[in-house]
């Protein structure tokens, strides 16, 4: 992707009609992002997932233990080789006539073999244990990236007058500072995209994976058109959300219910807040209409912003489904017992329940309900559109 993109910079195909590759080659290239840069968040993202390992292992683990959380996983179901050929061959969530045909064949009730599957789906799952790790790692990036962020956006001139993001466009300093956030920005959403492979598999695992490509196109294209400075302002204000639903997935792992409640209740006053008033009225307002009077529209005007205004959509999703959740909370009645946290996916940010199955009773053979096997929709890890029941 970066090769491609180095290619499409030298061709200079998407700048401003009125900027030359002569203008941009008279550039000091040490204050003009180059496209070669992008390299640098190969290995960074390589550093990265190696401090996480580091973290989860000396830091994450030892909090995590200190809150009571069991390091053992799920109970294993016992070996037995007619189910585990079933499971494996067949299906994981046998219906009611092969349940009936397998109790049989075992001279075991339907009840206990459903249990057996249930119990062998949990093997699967990650122990709420590593959960609790990568959400505390991911909780500490996004908060330190949230708060350098605002430290360095409050020295500068754009975050107070957003057309200053175009003024002199394209021949804006890059600063050192800038630089190092972009790029640690980049280089974390690599190693997001190379951990997925051996992180803690969800079902919208490529989901999440054409959300992360997304997220590296849009940091990446911002970079090479030198748009950085509103490209800044739009990694702050997601950042900010971030912060808040990790903090709340912890909440959740340590069985906190009410922090997890007012967490999650903060986290959706923040995502709307932001996602569907401050990035339109904010950041579109100057990215479409302020651009426009101020450099015209060209090639990489449309891209950015089509790739903005795909943006907002899956925010209005989004919010649509934390709106969802809160209300079928409130008409239930459950507000106080319900967990918001409870589904089975995660993300940009992936919010779920714990991994161990409840183990009730239920009216007929063919209607198991169990944690994180339910049809729930999947988002760009954030939310489902179910409540949870009674299970704290």
């Amino acid at each position: 992707m970066a090769g491609i993109l180095v290619w499409f910079w030298n061709e200079r195909f998407w700048l401003p009609h009125n900027v030359t590759w002569a203008d941009l080659k008279n550039t000091d290239e040490a204050t003009f992002p180059q496209a070669e840069d992008l390299y640098l968040a190969f290995p960074l993202a390589f550093c990265i997932f190696m401090i996480r390992l580091v973290f989860e292992r000396f830091i994450a683990r030892p909090c995590a233990l200190g809150l009571k959380i069991q390091a053992n996983g799920p109970q294993k179901a016992q070996p037995n080789a007619i189910l585990e050929k079933v499971f494996t061959a067949i299906t994981k969530h046998p219906d009611e006539k092969r349940l009936e045909g397998l109790s049989k064949q075992l001279d075991w009730d339907v009840r206990t073999i459903q249990r057996w599957f249930r119990q062998r789906r949990n093997q699967e799952k990650p122990s709420t244990l590593s959960k609790f790790c990568e959400s505390m790692w991911r909780f500490t990036f996004y908060l330190y990236i949230f708060t350098y962020g605002v430290r360095f956006l409050k020295k500068t001139s754009w975050l107070w007058d957003t057309r200053d993001c175009w003024y002199n466009y394209p021949y804006q300093t890059l600063t050192t500072e800038l630089h190092y956030y972009y790029i640690v920005e980049l280089s974390f959403y690599w190693s997001l995209m190379f951990s997925q492979f051996t992180d803690i598999r969800r079902k919208d695992f490529l989901i999440m994976l054409l959300h992360h490509l997304a997220t590296i196109s849009l940091i990446t294209f911002s970079y090479v058109n030198n748009m950085v400075r509103v490209g800044t302002l739009v990694m702050c204000l997601h950042d900010a959300s971030d912060v808040l639903l990790e903090a709340a997935k912890m909440a959740n792992y340590v069985k906190c219910q009410i922090l997890c409640d007012l967490l999650f209740v903060m986290f959706g006053l923040v995502f709307i807040s932001t996602r569907l008033a401050v990035f339109p009225v904010w950041i579109l307002n100057t990215t479409v209409f302020e651009s426009w009077d101020i450099v015209g529209p060209y090639p990489s005007w449309w891209v950015f912003n089509l790739l903005l205004l795909l943006l907002q959509v899956l925010h209005c999703f989004w919010s649509y489904l934390i709106v969802k959740i809160a209300c079928k909370a409130i008409s239930k009645g459950k507000v106080g017992k319900w967990n918001p946290l409870h589904v089975s996916n995660d993300d940009r940010s992936d919010i779920e329940s714990s991994s161990d199955e409840e183990d009730t009773p239920t009216k007929k053979t063919h209607n198991t309900a169990t944690n994180g096997t339910n049809g729930a929709n999947g988002t760009n890890g954030y939310l489902t559109g179910t409540t949870c029941p009674d299970e704290h």
